[in-house]
């Protein structure tokens, strides 16, 4: 039998329940969603957790639509699932935990006697190493971004190429191969020795089937790879960026791209511009280097020196 919380699956069965993470302002328990999925065979053991920014609900999308598919009477191995990572941040859709107002995805591995945020982080942490590989999903928040990869680890941890390899079978096209900040769960689990990345499943309000058919199909690429589900898998060349320019506004007023998402750009190449209300032109920006046009801000209206867009820089394909 495996358990999580209170779900708990003999082989080839499947289980929900919750996992107690603390308690509320009024003392009432704070429960988790969980998923035990055991496998009728013997094999390894697949991680995944969404939502732990909590406006970032792509990637529940994605558990919402594939627990559902996976049938353990033909599964090697097992998959635990935390469905909802940021308990208050999702009740009322803001990115971070508003209780201590931290980013949880900053606070891995986590504190089981510190804020809620480091006790949530601690928890599904004990889960998270429990596991051969783990998937985090994200998305871009509420910007606009492209479906890609990110591998956090840094090129020179031990568990570089495992990690890169995991986020090309995942195969969202698109990979950002940049070191992550402290405290982020792709961070901190290749440091147990556990392959880790963080799909960044687009960016939405709310939302966006086809990111999350991007992350739905990546997840059976990597049962399928790894060997929990029969199976074959085509592995894609990915485009890859190793570094990460970010643009502000040079003025205030109503920004208007001139780059399209997943747009190669070339330095010199005019990212965007910005105009008073009336369409004057104040000011137009472009690109310091080669790349990829990869996020944008959603809302129009800017104040000088507001960040606008990205570019991921570096680019190759592997």
């Amino acid at each position: 039998m495996i358990t999580l919380g209170t779900a708990s699956a003999e082989p080839g069965e499947t289980d929900i329940g919750r996992l107690e993470v603390g308690e509320t302002r009024d003392g009432s328990p704070v429960r988790l969603p969980v998923a035990v999925i055991n496998g009728a065979d013997d094999g390894e053991t697949l991680y995944m957790q969404a939502v732990s920014d909590g406006d970032e609900l792509n990637g529940l999308g994605v558990i919402n639509r594939v627990v559902p598919r996976i049938d353990p009477a033909e599964l090697s191995g097992a998959v635990l699932v935390v469905g909802i990572v940021n308990y208050f941040g999702f009740q009322v859709a803001e990115h971070r935990n508003p209780i201590d107002d931290r980013k949880m995805n900053r606070g891995y591995p986590g504190d089981e006697e510190g804020t809620t945020s480091e006790r949530i982080a601690h928890a599904t942490f004990q889960a998270a190493k429990r596991a051969d590989l783990v998937l985090d999903l994200h998305q871009g928040s509420t910007s606009r971004m492209i479906n890609e990869t990110r591998v956090r680890c840094g090129t020179r941890h031990r568990l570089h190429g495992d990690c890169l390899r995991l986020a090309k079978v995942f195969g969202c096209g698109h990979v950002l191969d940049v070191k992550g900040p402290d405290g982020q769960l792709a961070r901190a689990g290749p440091d147990e020795g556990i392959p880790t990345i963080d799909p960044e499943l687009g960016g939405c309000v709310g939302w966006d089937e086809e990111s999350i058919r991007y992350g739905v199909e990546g997840v059976f690429n990597v049962l399928r790879y790894y060997g929990f589900l029969d199976g074959d898998v085509s592995i894609e060349p990915q485009t890859r960026a190793r570094g990460f320019d970010q643009y502000g506004s040079p003025a205030g007023g109503l920004v208007r791209f001139e780059a399209e998402l997943g747009d190669r750009v070339s330095a010199g190449d005019p990212l965007f511009e910005v105009t008073d209300t009336f369409g004057e032109l104040k000011g137009r920006v472009t690109a310091d280097s080669d790349g990829v046009f990869w996020r944008t801000r959603r809302l129009p209206q800017v104040a000088a020196g507001e960040y606008v867009c990205s570019v991921g820089t570096e680019v190759d394909s592997y």
